[in-house]
C-alpha cells in the first residue's frame, strides 16, 4: 500500500506539471506566427485534386 501512495503523491504532484507543460507547449506550437497557411493547406489536403 506504500507504493500505491507514493505513486499516486508522484502523480498529483508532477504528473499535473507535466500536463501543464504539455498544454502550454501544444499551445504555443498551435499559435505560433506562421501557422495558420500550414494549418490551412493541411486542411485542404483531402479535397486537392491532383
Amino acid at each position: 500500500m506504500e507504493t500505491y501512495n507514493a505513486m499516486r503523491h508522484f502523480a498529483d504532484s508532477w504528473g499535473l506539471l507535466a500536463m501543464a507543460v504539455f498544454f502550454v507547449g501544444a499551445l504555443s506550437f498551435t499559435l505560433r506566427p506562421g501557422s495558420k497557411q500550414i494549418a490551412d493547406d493541411t486542411a485542404i489536403i483531402l479535397l486537392k485534386d491532383e
